[in-house]
């Protein structure tokens, strides 16, 4: 048991050493070794816990995204809350998420435009289509349960009867302007969206 702890110990660690080197270096020149020697150990060393720096890049954003599903998915399930306060907290704490991990969505950034640049012309590289198709799976997961929580609130009568889909669109638009705010415009928050995010949600309240 100690073992599989320490493992995990020195996991997060290469993860949180390996994501410095990611935006001091950018995506392209972030080497496996550089992040071998910045983490002190050898590049056998971490083989044992990653294959790849794409594999530590990718673990790095699943971990971001699964903390996200779980805390929504917790505000999602708390029946102390009206549909739109679950809304407002939902958003909220996706936009605190971004907040927090400011460095990585730059580094995502840099990862999808190098992608671009060397994928063939019209068509997707199979490391950018696996990538294209990771990025849609979590985005589309997240829209999911937005949606679930307008159609809630609509049926109890808490939401306006309003078009389902523009709404979550509307929605997920504030998501998308924090990250561009954080992400291009290297902005260290985003406050004012918290407040289009309750003024948002007040709009589409009965």
């Amino acid at each position: 048991m100690a073992i599989v702890v320490e493992h995990e110990k020195r996991k997060q660690r290469i993860l949180k050493i390996a994501l410095d080197v990611f935006v001091e270096e950018g995506f392209e020149n972030a080497t496996y070794q550089k992040i071998a020697d910045r983490c002190r150990i050898t590049r056998t060393t971490l083989y044992l816990y990653f294959r790849n720096r794409r594999e530590i890049f990718n673990y790095s954003i699943k971990q971001l995204m699964t903390d996200v599903e779980k805390d929504i998915l917790g505000v999602k399930e708390d029946h102390r809350l009206s549909c739109p306060e679950k809304l407002k907290k939902t958003l909220s704490l996706i936009l605190n998420r971004l907040e927090e991990n400011k460095r990585l969505l730059s580094v995502i950034l840099d990862y999808l435009f190098s992608l671009s640049r060397t994928a063939g012309s019209g068509t997707l590289s199979g490391e950018k289509a696996g990538a294209d198709t990771r990025v849609r799976r979590r985005t589309i997961r997240l829209r999911h349960i937005l949606t679930h929580m307008v159609i809630e609130g609509i049926k109890a009568g808490q939401l306006k009867k309003i078009d389902v889909g523009t709404a979550d669109d509307l929605l997920y638009a504030l998501l998308e302007s924090a990250f561009f705010r954080l992400a291009v415009l290297k902005r260290d928050s985003a406050p004012e969206l918290k407040d289009a995010v309750d003024l948002t949600v007040n709009q589409l309240s009965r």
